[in-house]
């Protein structure tokens, strides 16, 4: 049944807790009820969005968000290796990690306790703990908002990168998620270097799905606040990835410096950027990064998007002057006026 409403408040809709409303807000249950929509037309700007873990409200929306409440997992294709595993966009993520958990299945226990939902692990190319949704999906389905036509991206149509996609580029507000297919794995391939993570995991038994996810979901809670007692979205910045001479230069500087081998270049930790330029536990009105995990914006009540912008650009010019490094947000800032 699709729901339609007007002047609709965001407020339990992103984990920031930025109290704003949208001109119209559409909910849909299944890609004919979304074609339905597309065909009667939609008023711009239209945003289609999920949990609202990864959004920033600079002000209200005024335009249609569209919010899937699409459901339901079912297996398409088995072999002896795989389970091919179709999710509807709207699940939440985390429902999603534990299901394939108690199925046996192996892949995303890694990313364990993410909040959101399904669709925006195609969009944002979520990844924790070594390990990225990208890894697993095999292919997306989306529905046009031009002419509500039904459009499949393979896995490398999808073009992922870090926390990347062709959802934020070519076919950004072009198409709307509606289901995604993963590709699991029977026999296990652990991934368990990142931290102490391996440590933790032995403690709780030796490797599996279960231990695995039950290590990740402790060290997250140690790290990141509960958004429904400190407003986050995360993480807000982005690792940086430079040039090898620069890291090499800052190496030499800055012998205690995390570096990590990446693509393209060398990636940083942002957060120890951001705690060595002494913003960790910082607050600055209604707004701090976090004393836990310097790399969380926090909203310690009624603060605006605004107010979290401009500490996230505060703290980027600290990073940039000390290290000549450009952080980047990994979360994304909506405003109407863009």
């Amino acid at each position: 049944m699709i729901e339609r409403y007007s002047d609709f408040s965001l407020l339990p809709y992103n984990t920031f807790g930025i109290d704003v409303k949208a001109t119209r807000f559409v909910e849909f249950e299944s890609e004919e009820e979304l074609c339905e929509i597309v065909s009667e037309g939609i008023a711009a700007p239209t945003l289609v969005m999920g949990g609202g873990s990864n959004l920033l409200f600079l002000n209200d929306f005024d335009g249609t968000v569209l919010h899937s409440k699409i459901c339901g997992a079912e297996v398409v294709v088995e072999s002896e290796e795989n389970v091919f595993l179709r999710v509807g966009s709207g699940m939440k993520w985390d429902d999603l990690v534990k299901f394939t958990i108690e199925q046996g299945w192996q892949g995303l226990e890694n990313l364990s306790a993410i909040p959101g939902e399904v669709g925006a692990s195609a969009v944002q190319n979520i990844g924790a703990y070594g390990v990225e949704a990208g890894e697993f999906i095999e292919r997306v389905d989306t529905i046009s908002l031009a002419d509500g036509s039904k459009h499949c991206f393979s896995q490398s149509d999808c073009q992922f990168g870090y926390r990347d996609s062709i959802f934020k580029h070519e076919a950004k507000g072009l198409y709307v998620v509606t289901y995604v297919t993963y590709r699991l794995r029977k026999k296990p391939e652990y991934k368990v270097a990142y931290g102490n993570l391996r440590q933790r995991v032995e403690q709780l038994g030796g490797l599996s799905p279960a231990n695995i996810s039950q290590a990740v979901r402790e060290t997250r809670a140690l790290k990141l606040p509960d958004p429904a007692e400190l407003g986050n979205a995360g993480s807000f910045f982005m690792n940086p990835v430079v040039e090898r001479s620069l890291a090499a230069e800052l190496l030499e500087k800055y012998p205690e410096m995390p570096q990590y081998k990446a693509d393209g270049g060398i990636k940083l930790s942002a957060a120890w950027l951001i705690e060595q330029c002494g913003w960790k536990g910082k607050r600055v009105g209604n707004v701090g990064a976090y004393a836990h995990q310097a790399l969380v914006l926090v909203n310690y009540g009624g603060a605006t998007g605004q107010e979290i912008i401009e500490l996230s650009d505060a703290i980027s010019l600290a990073v940039k002057e000390k290290f000549s490094v450009q952080l980047h947000k990994e979360v994304n800032a909506i405003s109407c006026e863009n």
